[in-house]
Formats: structure tokens, C-alpha cells, sequence
């Protein structure tokens, strides 16, 4: 069975952002809201863990899997989301950009959450 459109962009987006969060950690850790501790750990594992899910989800033995591992993180970054609200500059488009990531992460959710449950 061939992954949906928006599934197969889903897991490209992940893997895509997985692979920059080891190639260039720095400009992730910033995101990383200081009560979590050591910011270059988070990054490295989300991004593994971005990597894996976006793998799981192409492979259909362990698609649903992968939909349930990528809602999983698309959640547990909200917090990252909301930290950046707090620290990005207060200028127009680094705003903006911040402003728009947090309810851009529902429409993503559902996604996953679609090929989580086989649609």
C-alpha cells in the first residue's frame, strides 16, 4: 500500500528536519526551553527520533507505528513552540514565524494521527 500525499510529505518534513537537527544543532537549540536541560541533547534525540518515525511511516509493516510515533513528537514539541513565543525576536517575520508554527502542529497531528489509524 503506497503512502498518502500528504503522509509521504508528513514523513519527508520529519526526516528533512531530523537530519538538519544533527547536521546543524545550533540553530535548534535555542528552541529548547531552558527548564529541559541540555539543549544539544534534545536536539540530537528529536531529531533521531524525527528520523525513526519518519522511516517507520514509510515502510507499511510499520506505518501505523511511525503515524503514532510522529503524532507522539508533533505533540511533544508544542512546548519548544511556545518557548520560541517567548524568546524570538520581537520583530515581523521572526514573530510571524513563530506565531504560525504553534497551530500549524494540529493539521500536522492529524496527519499522523490518519496514518496511525490506517487512512
Amino acid at each position: 500500500m503506497e503512502l498518502p500525499g500528504r503522509a509521504r510529505l508528513l514523513a519527508a518534513a520529519l526526516g528533512g528536519s531530523g537530519v538538519l537537527h544533527l547536521v546543524r544543532p545550533r540553530t535548534y537549540e535555542w528552541l529548547v526551553p531552558p527548564e529541559l536541560g541540555d539543549a544539544r541533547a534534545w536536539v540530537t534525540g528529536s531529531g533521531v527520533a524525527e528520523i525513526a518515525a519518519a522511516g517507520l511511516m514509510t515502510v507499511p509493516a510499520t506505518r501505523r507505528a511511525g503515524g503514532w510515533a510522529a503524532a507522539a513528537l508533533l505533540v511533544a514539541f508544542v512546548p519548544a513552540h511556545l518557548h520560541t513565543l517567548r524568546v524570538v525576536p520581537r520583530r515581523a517575520v521572526p514573530l510571524t514565524v513563530a506565531a504560525v508554527r504553534l497551530p500549524l502542529q494540529w493539521p500536522l497531528v492529524r496527519i499522523a494521527l490518519g496514518v496511525a489509524r490506517g487512512r
